[in-house]
């Protein structure tokens, strides 16, 4: 039986949805991010692209291309609310599905079709969504997530397609190589040093010359330039929370330490959130004392997966709980509230540098482990470092 999956994908979201609040922005170049030179764009209508405009581009680029684009910060609260009113109509409609983003769905129709044309049903859902949000959104259906992905761009604007069993290959053949899912920039500079400019062009290529020339993705790429993915739809459920706690050997009032601890238990935390693209909108904060009394202390924020947000979050609710001024048994967080994202929401009001220093410091711990880099601040103190009476740290 061949698959049957679809891809779906909301078009310019962030965007899209500051219409719908404010339907005067509708036909206008218009650009979500930071308001300020150092911040990036977040989302940009399709009349903003016109003039070279993309996401992540510095908001001072993108003013200098189009001065008369509309600038807007964004709202994350509101696109939170329609990703999640699109997810329950999907959970409602169809027998397995996958959000990989907030604006990004998978669904499996597999076996499907004996009973209801596969197309015709992802029409009718797309029909559903629009009709319901008043949001743009496109599709394609395949025979696997690869194909299905590269469908969708073609699509779009508000479009659909459908690309049989067959004719996957010849789907791709002329295509850019940028179309294909995993060749980020590095990879397309590399294959176009080499002439590559078409998806034909790697399918004539033998696999074993993409894996020496790219490396271990290159076996990968090659497969997904031709058509071929058999990775399935995960089902989607939602984690609530994370959190993490440390209970001491030795009880202890060493305030530095524990300031320590719980900026390092929060940069794990952070790390985390971004490696599974979530936010956060709750931060908690535990402590139990010698006495095994428990207290808690929690906020809520604007959503976010970055460091110095939580770090800052933290550290008010242990100062704000820590009253008793006795020994203190474990200390713990928790994030809450989460949701599927990922940086786009802090361009808003983020520098470009700051971003990229976060990405580059996720680069190192997925290659060399989560310990790899770390703030001074937050050294993994170790329970026999902790003096606990005098308040210091053993060095």
């Amino acid at each position: 039986m061949e698959r049957q999956i679809t891809h779906i994908d909301l078009d310019s979201f962030f965007v899209s949805v500051e219409r719908l609040i404010n339907p005067s922005l509708m036909g206008k170049p218009v650009l979500v991010g930071g308001t300020s030179d150092r911040g990036v764009v977040a989302s940009c209508s399709y009349e903003a692209r016109e003039y070279g405009i993309h996401s992540a581009m510095p908001m001072k680029q993108a003013r200098q291309l189009c001065p008369e684009a509309i600038i807007v910060r964004g709202d994350s609260a509101q696109y939170s609310k329609y990703s999640n009113i699109i997810s329950d109509i999907i959970a409602e409609d169809v027998p397995l599905y996958e959000k990989t983003s907030i604006d990004e769905f998978y669904i499996d129709y597999t076996g499907m079709d004996r009973f209801f044309g596969c197309y015709k049903m992802a029409t009718e859902l797309r029909q559903r969504i629009m009709k319901e949000t008043n949001l743009p959104i496109s599709f394609a259906l395949s025979t696997n997530k690869t194909v299905a992905k590269v469908g969708t761009g073609e699509a779009k604007p508000n479009g659909q397609k459908e690309i049989p069993f067959g004719t996957e290959k010849g789907f791709l053949a002329p295509l850019s190589i940028r179309k294909i899912p995993m060749v980020g920039d590095k990879t397309y500079q590399l294959l176009r040093g080499m002439g590559v400019m078409l998806i034909q062009t790697l399918q004539d290529m033998p696999c074993e010359l993409l894996q020496q020339v790219i490396g271990d993705n290159g076996a990968t790429i090659w497969r997904k330039a031709n058509g071929i993915d058999h990775s399935p739809v995960v089902p989607y459920t939602e984690r609530k929370s994370i959190s993490t706690e440390r209970t001491f050997d030795k009880d202890t009032i060493d305030v530095q330490a524990l300031k320590g601890i719980l900026i390092g238990m929060t940069e794990k935390l952070a790390f985390q959130l971004r490696s599974e693209q979530k936010l956060t909108a709750c931060v908690t904060v535990k402590i139990r004392y010698s006495d095994f009394n428990t207290y808690t202390m929690q906020s809520h924020i604007s959503y976010t997966s970055l460091d110095h947000d939580l770090i800052q979050m933290v550290t008010e609710l242990f100062h704000k709980l820590y009253q008793k001024r006795m020994l203190i048994r474990l200390i713990g967080i928790k994030f809450s509230h989460l949701v599927q994202g990922n940086y786009q929401y802090k361009l808003f009001e983020e520098n470009v540098q700051q971003i990229q220093l976060y990405k580059a410091m996720d680069k190192i711990r997925e290659r060399y482990g989560k310990d790899a880099v770390n703030r001074a601040g937050g050294m993994d103190f170790k329970p026999h470092d902790i003096n606990p009476f005098n308040g210091k740290t053993n060095t």
